[in-house]
C-alpha cells in the first residue's frame, strides 16, 4: 500500500502560518495539488508567490466561518485542479478563557473557528468527493483529515473554550466517519501537543523554564517538528491508511501518557 499523495488535489485551511502552513508545504513538495486556505492574504501571498502561476500550489483568501467563502473556496479549487481528493481541517484557534466569568463568549467563539467551519468545509467537500465517486468505481474516493489537540483530553485551567472546541471535532470526526464511510470517504483526525512553530518559538523566547517544563512533561523529552505532524497527516490522507477511518491519532511524544500536565498544549 502507497503513502503516496502525487497527484492529488488537497485543500488545507490555517495554510498561512504553523501547523497548516507546513503540512501545505509539504504535501506540495510531495507532488499534491495544494490550495492553500486562509484569511491572511498578505502572508498566503508571500508564501506562495509566483509559484501559484506555473507550479502545483494556489491560494484562496476569505474568512471560512462563511458560508459563501467555502462554497468559494471550492470553486476556486475545481478552476484550478478540476477535483478535490484531500480536506485538511487545519484552520484553528486557541485563546485563553476564564470559567468563572458568564461574560467570556470564548467557547462560542472557538466551536464557531475549531468546530463549525471544519464540519461545513467537510460538508460541502464531502459532497464534491461523492460526485466524483462516479469516475472511480473503486477504491478510497476522497480523505478528510481535522488537526485536533491533546487538550481534548489534557485539559488546563486557562484552556475550557478550547479543549472543548477540541473535543467537539474529535466527536465529530467519528461521527462524520461513520457516514461517510458508504461512500468512501475517510475521516480522521490528528491530535499533537506542543509543536515548534512560529508561534511557540516567538513564546519560548527568553524563557527558558518554559520550554523545559514542556519537555519535563514529554517523554520523549522535546518538541515535535511541524514536518514531523505534517508527516503523519500525510499517511492519513494517503492509500496507506486506507482501513482507518474514525481515529484520532496521537502524535505528542508520550505526553498524554503521563498525568495531566502542568503547561498546555500548542
Amino acid at each position: 500500500m502507497s503513502f503516496s499523495i502525487e497527484g492529488k488535489t488537497a485543500i488545507v485551511t490555517g495554510a498561512a502560518n504553523g501547523v497548516g502552513l507546513a503540512i501545505a508545504r509539504h504535501f506540495a513538495q510531495r507532488g499534491a495539488n495544494v490550495m492553500f486556505a486562509d484569511m491572511d492574504e498578505s502572508r498566503l501571498c508571500k508564501e506562495v508567490g509566483d509559484a501559484r502561476e506555473d507550479g502545483n500550489m494556489r491560494y484562496f483568501a476569505g474568512d471560512l466561518r462563511e458560508r459563501l467563502t467555502l462554497a468559494n473556496l471550492l470553486s476556486a479549487t475545481l478552476d484550478s485542479y478540476d477535483r478535490v481528493d484531500i480536506l485538511v481541517n487545519g484552520s484553528r484557534q486557541m485563546t485563553v478563557s476564564d470559567a468563572l466569568d458568564v461574560e467570556d463568549t470564548s467557547v462560542e467563539s472557538l466551536l464557531d473557528q475549531n468546530l463549525m467551519t471544519a464540519l461545513r468545509l467537510s460538508q460541502v467537500v464531502a459532497r464534491r468527493m461523492i460526485k466524483q465517486a462516479g469516475e472511480q468505481p473503486e477504491g478510497q474516493v476522497g480523505a478528510i483529515v481535522n488537526l485536533s489537540s491533546i487538550a481534548a483530553r489534557r485539559t488546563h485551567p486557562d484552556l475550557l473554550a478550547y479543549s472543548v472546541s477540541c473535543a467537539a471535532l474529535d466527536q465529530m470526526t467519528r461521527s462524520l466517519a461513520v457516514s461517510l464511510a458508504p461512500h468512501r470517504i475517510r475521516v480522521n483526525a490528528l491530535a499533537f501537543g506542543s509543536v515548534m512553530s512560529a508561534s511557540l518559538k516567538g513564546a519560548l523566547k527568553g524563557h527558558d523554564e518554559y520550554r523545559e517544563d514542556i519537555e519535563s512533561h514529554t517523554p520523549l523529552g522535546r518538541i515535535a517538528s511541524p514536518v514531523e505532524l505534517a508527516e503523519a497527516v500525510q499517511f492519513l490522507a494517503s492509500e496507506g491508511a486506507n482501513f482507518m477511518t474514525g481515529q484520532i491519532m496521537t502524535v505528542d511524544g508520550g505526553r498524554t501518557l503521563l498525568d495531566a500536565a502542568a503547561v498546555p498544549a500548542h
